[in-house]
């Protein structure tokens, strides 16, 4: 047995840890033990990566096994990483339609959770761009999915958080493009109101994010960076710039866990000041960037987890219906300000509509706070899932370490389907993590 934990650090618990080298000895694995789950690269936050008895690692299924530059789609195992996918595949013109905000992803976990990125109101989430999927079930069967084949199974798959099976490979489409790099303008906004409104009107824009002070109070609640990005052309590079840029390992490191005194509303207060004001000179025109910093801000950084200390951190992530989102969005920004505690990136996006049956998004916003493991913290977060509940929202599983069942369940409508179709694949229940254990698996 060994302690296990998600990227969050938060909770740790004990499985056994499986890394097989062949997908019969997935099925064995998955086969002879009740309480199995899939695990990629370990960036899922919370406990969707952990099996009740057993995980299985997948990052040793690394290989690519075909690839079409005609149509740039692509057959690969499910342990393949996203970083691996666009340092090989970058330079000959082809990138993944989306990417979450780190790249050290397997495309299995990517497919698991139907991660979402900085395009998802206009080009939608990772499960869009997956034609199929070879999967083995908790019965022991090895089928192929996709939208025409086993429907039922492919959109559960999607977005279902590998609990209709182990995900072994996908076939997938990657986007042509021309350079490495983004063309990105940064827009400041005063507060709240502000950067809702410079979300909604750039719509039109490939990729949007905003990053949110959430410290700020008063008349600057809210206030925020918002960028946008577009790819760039080559013709677009200075001279002599290399079309794709080189992916770099972080250059800096957190060596150790970091005193929980660290982070506080002084130290926050501070970072975030600083950093709105030199986001703030960048404003007034466009700027050619790589894709690294504008997608992947913290992987600069290795083992960033570890700034939130010992104990580890929670994500709250949710997505609030476009309706209530202004008044329930400030409320929560309000409350989390008071605190003083939350992230020093905090993130507000636009969403559209989710493929899987249980992929996150919705049409609406998504807010993302990080919150240091202390305290009253978990009420605290009760408190706000109450408010998210209440405007329809939900949150993102793939980020959760402790909702509720009763919050789990307001939020996904689709939840019934869902279990008669995992029920079908896996009568005996063989595949359960923690996260299904907490929230879907029967008391």
């Amino acid at each position: 047995m060994t302690l296990v934990s998600g990227w969050g650090r938060f909770p740790v618990v004990d499985s056994e840890v499986l890394r097989p080298r062949s997908f019969e000895a997935v099925g064995a694995a998955v086969a002879d033990v009740t309480g199995s789950v899939a695990r990629g690269n370990g960036r899922a936050y919370g406990d969707a990566a952990i099996g009740v008895s057993r995980t299985i690692a997948m990052t040793g299924f690394d290989r690519v096994r075909s690839f079409d530059p005609a149509t740039g789609r692509i057959r690969l195992e499910a342990g393949v990483l996203l970083s691996d996918l666009i340092d090989t595949f970058g330079p000959r013109g082809f990138l993944p339609f989306v990417v979450p905000g780190t790249r050290f992803v397997s495309v299995g976990g990517a497919i698991a959770a139907d991660v979402h990125g900085k395009n998802h109101h206009g080009e939608g989430g990772f499960g869009r761009y997956v034609d199929s999927i070879l999967l083995r079930t908790g019965a022991g069967e090895t089928i192929e999915i996709s939208r025409g084949q086993n429907p039922d199974a492919f959109f559960a798959t999607v977005g279902g958080m590998g609990l209709t099976g182990i995900i072994l490979e996908a076939t997938m489409r990657l986007r042509t493009v021309e350079t490495g790099w983004i063309r990105e303008r940064v827009i400041p906004a005063s507060d709240l109101d502000a950067a809702m409104r410079a979300l909604e009107a750039s719509e039109a824009a490939t990729y949007s994010v905003a990053w949110i002070d959430c410290v700020a109070r008063g008349r600057d609640l809210g206030r925020s960076l918002i960028y946008l990005g577009e790819h760039a052309s080559a013709d677009e590079l200075t001279e002599g710039a290399d079309r794709f840029p080189v992916g770099k390992n972080p250059g800096l490191a957190v060596p150790i866990d970091l005193p929980s005194v660290t982070l506080n509303r002084f130290s926050i207060r501070a970072f975030n000041e600083l950093y709105y004001r030199m986001g703030a000179r960048r404003a007034g025109g466009d700027h050619v960037v790589s894709l690294y910093p504008y997608f992947f801000p913290l992987d600069s950084i290795a083992d960033w987890n570890r700034i939130y200390g010992r104990r580890g951190f929670l994500q709250h992530q949710c997505v609030i219906p476009e309706a209530g989102a202004r008044n329930v969005l400030g409320d929560i920004l309000d409350r989390v300000s008071k605190r003083g505690d939350a992230s020093f990136l905090a993130v507000l996006k636009k969403l559209g509509h989710g493929d899987g049956l249980l992929s996150f998004p919705r049409p609406g916003y998504t807010l993302a706070l990080d919150f240091p493991v202390k305290g009253d913290i978990l009420n605290f977060l009760d408190e706000i899932d109450r408010l998210v509940v209440a405007a329809g929202g939900r949150l993102y599983l793939a980020k959760d370490a402790r909702q509720s069942r009763a919050t789990f369940e307001a939020g996904y409508p689709a939840l019934p389907r869902f279990n008669a179709i995992r029920k079908s694949l896996d009568p005996a229940r063989n595949i359960r993590s923690k996260l299904s254990q907490r929230l879907f698996d029967e008391v």
